[in-house]
């Protein structure tokens, strides 16, 4: 089986920001898993503009951040 990971468009400049609900629908997880993650330290960093209103997340975090979680194909133990 061929599995795909999950990345961000190459044409997406580092310095835009992306909604926490719109991170989580990229990455295909449960909002409650990344925060559950982000209170074990090892989910995303996220920020709100003044401290209030939604979250944001910029797209160099979320590149460092799949980049942190991707497992290389010499890491992945086999079977066979």
């Amino acid at each position: 089986m061929m599995v795909t990971p999950i990345g961000i468009p190459d044409d997406w400049d580092d310095n835009n920001l992306i909604l926490f609900e719109e991170f989580c629908d990229l990455i295909r997880t449960p909002q409650r898993t990344v925060r559950d993650w982000r209170q074990r330290g090892v989910g995303p960093r996220w920020t709100r503009f003044q401290g209030v209103g939604r979250l944001y997340i910029t797209v160099a975090e979320a590149r460092r951040f799949l980049a942190s979680a991707t497992v290389t194909r010499e890491e992945v133990r086999s079977d066979d």
